[in-house]
């Protein structure tokens, strides 16, 4: 039995989505839709597609799933839309830039019985997964202190930033998903400062490019996350879990593992160039599950309400920024 998709978004996540559920068994490319037809029209006729608009692939009731990779702004309306012809939906990150609409996708799904999964892709790449098993199987005893780093190479253009929703629900938002995933625990303070540190049009866009956050969970434990827009030597993505009996480390990925020894020093690659590349095989094994989870009826790993939990983490970041203060996580529980 095949399942026929429609693709909403033909830019750089597009296509890769594109491309690895192209090589899915049983799941055929129906329809690519983007607000730019050259853009869709080349996606569509690499896989054999068609172009259609939003009520063309939703109306058809032989596509049985979608895969949302537009601006953030439409994520919630193709949700919505989905689950009211019966759709299952793998949606990028965020689902919306408002918590309360964000539930009311999770209450849409929940009443029309579809798999709706959230792109936090960063639970599927290998080392993280990997480190994750470990941790679970009592390696490091009970974990206490999470340390998060992510850094990307450069801020996005200005004009992005300023429809983004702000860095903690754009960019952060993957980083409060690692803390709920790694500690298994829920906030209970939150305190986040930021900066901007490398382009001062960051700040007249009304945005930050550094940030610090802080968290306590509801049983003690700690996390700390440091970001910034800008690394001048790649993309930065590592973090070290620290428990009561030893600590547990996941480093960046580099183009190759190759270590140079001279007489004057030891080098090796710089870290991958950005996330595309970063989490490559994290986007071919998250769509993988997605559609394994649509066949068989299994439970998918980041389902809608982790997408829900974490906007409510990336929303209070951004009070507690704001109003510089620490935020009490029950003030704004549902």
């Amino acid at each position: 039995m095949t399942i026929d998709v429609a693709v909403f978004g033909a830019g750089r996540i597009g296509k890769i989505h594109a491309a690895n559920l192209a090589r899915q068994p049983g799941v055929r490319l129906r329809y690519v839709v983007d607000v730019n037809r050259d853009a869709a029209s080349a996606l569509a006729a690499q896989y054999g597609a068609e172009v259609a608009d939003v009520d063309g692939a939703m109306g058809d009731a032989s596509v049985g799933a979608t895969v949302i990779c537009s601006s953030t702004d439409t994520h919630a309306e193709l949700i919505l839309a989905s689950a009211a012809q019966k759709k299952h939906v793998f949606c990028e990150k965020p689902v919306d830039l408002t918590v309360e609409r964000a539930r009311a996708c999770a209450d849409a799904v929940g009443r029309a019985g579809v798999v709706c999964m959230i792109g936090f892709q960063r639970r599927f790449d290998p080392t993280f997964s990997a480190l994750k098993a470990r941790v679970d199987a009592g390696e490091i005893g009970d974990p206490e202190m999470l340390i998060v780093t992510s850094r990307d190479p450069g801020a996005p253009p200005v004009d992005y930033i300023r429809h983004s929703g702000g860095i903690f629900k754009d960019m952060l938002i993957h980083d409060f998903d690692i803390f709920r995933w790694m500690l298994d625990d829920e906030a209970d303070t939150l305190h986040a400062t930021g900066s901007v540190l490398s382009d001062p049009a960051i700040a007249e866009a009304g945005d930050i490019d550094s940030t610090a956050v802080t968290i306590r969970t509801r049983r003690g434990r700690l996390c700390q996350i440091n970001t910034a827009r800008r690394a001048a030597y790649g993309y930065d993505q590592r973090f070290e879990l620290l428990g009561s009996a030893g600590m547990l480390q996941a480093g960046n990925v580099r183009p190759t593992e190759v270590t140079a020894y001279s007489k004057t020093a030891v080098s090796c690659d710089v870290p991958e160039a950005f996330f595309l590349e970063r989490y490559r095989a994290a986007y071919a094994l998250e769509i993988a599950h997605f559609f394994d989870a649509v066949e068989h009826g299994k439970p998918v790993r980041t389902t809608v309400a982790d997408g829900v939990k974490a906007l409510e983490l990336a929303e209070a970041a951004t009070l507690s920024w704001r109003e510089k203060r620490v935020v009490h996580l029950g003030e704004h529980a549902a």
